[in-house]
C-alpha cells in the first residue's frame, strides 16, 4: 500500500489523522505503518456503527447434559472410541495462551506463573503434564497448538524450548499468533499509541480458528488428517487436555461439538452457562441471566441453567470451516486506553476512555449445529487461576492440585 492508497482509504472511512506524522517517519517507520493500516479491514461493521455490530442475543432454553452417572456407565466404551482417534491422528489440541498473567501481580505471559511451594510447577507444566498422561496411555502424540500473542509470543517460545516442553515432543508443538483489533476514542477514531504505531490489542479467543488459518496451520491439520481440535484455556491447571472419554462421548453422540461443563456451586455462580439460543447451543453469560434464570428450578430441584462451561471444547474440523469469515458477534469493552493526544503526547487516562473489540471462543459453539454437554467433576478438573487472591486464585488452585495428588 501507498501513502496516496492509505490517504485515500482512510478519509473514506474519516480514519485520516493515522497518516498525521508520516512526514516525520523513518522510511522503515513509514512502511511498518503503511503495513498496519493496510490490514484494518475498516468496512467492518464495529467501524460503521459500534451498536449494531454488538452481540444481539435470541430467546434462551436450558440443554440438558451428558452427566456424570451417564458418562459413568459407558466410560469404557468412550474412552476406547477416544484413544482410537489419537491413535489414528484424527486429534489435535489448542491451548490458547494469548494473556499475559497481570492479575496476579505477574508481568509475564499467565503460563509461566510457578505454582509449587517447595519445587518449581509452571503453570505450562501443569497442562502439559496432564496431556502427557494421554498421550502415554495412548501411546501416539496429539499435536499442540500453542496460541499466543504478539505481546507474549517471543517469551512464551523461549520459556518452553528451555524447559524442553516439560517432556513433550518438540516436534508436536506448533506456534501461532493471535489476531489484533484496533481501540478506538468515544467517537470511533482509532487510537496511536506511537507516531507509527496503531493501538493494537488481542482480538479474543475467538479469532483462533481464522489465527490458525492464517499461520498456514490448516494446512498442517489436513495433511495430517486431523478431524477433532481440542481448545481449552491457559488458566485452569487441572484442565484434561485431549480426554479420551470426552472425545469418544462427542463422537458417539454425532454432534458437531462438545463441551466440558461443572454443575454450578450456586445459582448466582460467575459462570458462564451451555443452553440453547434460538434452538441452537449457545453459551449466556452469568451476567446475561435473568434472575427468573438464574432462580429456575427442575421438577428434581436441580437448577434449569446449571451446566457451568470451563472453556474445554471439541470442535469437529470440517464443521469449522464454515466460520471463516463469518461476521463474528463482537463483544465490545470499554476501557482505559494509552494514547497520543493531539499534541503527540503519550497520554494514560484514568477513567475508560475507549473501546477494544473481542471475539469469544463461546460464540463458535452456537455456530455449530449441535454440541454435547459434558459433565465433569469440578474438584477434579475445574482450578482456574484468575486472580491473586480470594475466589479462583492462585491459593484456591493450589489446594486443588494436592487435593488430585500433584506434589507442590
Amino acid at each position: 500500500m501507498t501513502y496516496e492508497q492509505a490517504l485515500a482509504y482512510l478519509t473514506e472511512h474519516g480514519q485520516e489523522h493515522l497518516l498525521r506524522y508520516y512526514d516525520q517517519l523513518t522510511p522503515e517507520q513509514q512502511a511498518h505503518l503503511l503495513e498496519q493500516i493496510e490490514g484494518l479491514q475498516l468496512e467492518r461493521p464495529q467501524f460503521q456503527n459500534r451498536d449494531a455490530a454488538a452481540q444481539k442475543r435470541g430467546s434462551f432454553a436450558p440443554l440438558g447434559a451428558a452427566t456424570l452417572e451417564q458418562i459413568a456407565e459407558k466410560s469404557e466404551e468412550y474412552r476406547e472410541i477416544g484413544l482410537r482417534a489419537i491413535r489414528e491422528a484424527k486429534v489435535g489440541a489448542v491451548l490458547l495462551a494469548g494473556g499475559q498473567g497481570s492479575r496476579l501481580g505477574f508481568d509475564h505471559p499467565k503460563g509461566m506463573y510457578n505454582m509449587g511451594k517447595t519445587r518449581d510447577l509452571y503453570i505450562f507444566e501443569c497442562l502439559i503434564h496432564n496431556l502427557k498422561k494421554v498421550t502415554d496411555e495412548a501411546q501416539a502424540y496429539v499435536p499442540l497448538f500453542i496460541m499466543t500473542s504478539e505481546q507474549n509470543d517471543a517469551e512464551t517460545r523461549a520459556f518452553l524450548k528451555e524447559h524442553d516442553y516439560f517432556g513433550y515432543s518438540a516436534d508436536n508443538v506448533h506456534f501461532f499468533r493471535q489476531e489484533t483489533e484496533p481501540a478506538v476514542d468515544e467517537n470511533g477514531k482509532i487510537f496511536m499509541s506511537a507516531p507509527d504505531q496503531i493501538v493494537l490489542s488481542p482480538n479474543g479467543n475467538g479469532g483462533w480458528f481464522s489465527s490458525m488459518q492464517r499461520a498456514g496451520l490448516l494446512e498442517l491439520v489436513n495433511e495430517i488428517g486431523i478431524e477433532w481440535l481440542n481448545v481449552f484455556a491457559v488458566d485452569n491447571v487441572l484442565q484434561q487436555i485431549a480426554d479420551p472419554v470426552f472425545l469418544g462421548a462427542t463422537i458417539a453422540s454425532g454432534c458437531a461439538s462438545g463441551g466440558k461443563v461443572v454443575s454450578k456451586a450456586a445459582p448466582d455462580e460467575r459462570v458462564g452457562v451451555l443452553c440453547l439460543e434460538d434452538d441452537k447451543p449457545s453459551i449466556v453469560e452469568y451476567y446475561e441471566m435473568t434472575e427468573e434464570m438464574r432462580t429456575r428450578r427442575n421438577p428434581d430441584g436441580t437448577l434449569a441453567y446449571r451446566f457451568g462451561v470451563i472453556l474445554n471444547y471439541l470442535f469437529r474440523v470440517d464443521a469449522l470451516m464454515h466460520t471463516l469469515g463469518s461476521d463474528f458477534p463482537l463483544h465490545i469493552a470499554h476501557k482505559k486506553i494509552a494514547h497520543l493526544n493531539e499534541q503527540g503526547e503519550l497520554v494514560k487516562p484514568d477513567t475508560p476512555n475507549g473501546y477494544k473489540f473481542e471475539t469469544l471462543v463461546l460464540d463458535m459453539v452456537h455456530m455449530q449445529d449441535s454440541c454435547l454437554a459434558f459433565e465433569v467433576d469440578r474438584t477434579r478438573e475445574f482450578a482456574p487461576v484468575k486472580n491473586a487472591e480470594g475466589v479462583d486464585s492462585v491459593a484456591t488452585a493450589q489446594a486443588l492440585l494436592e487435593q488430585n495428588g500433584v506434589v507442590l
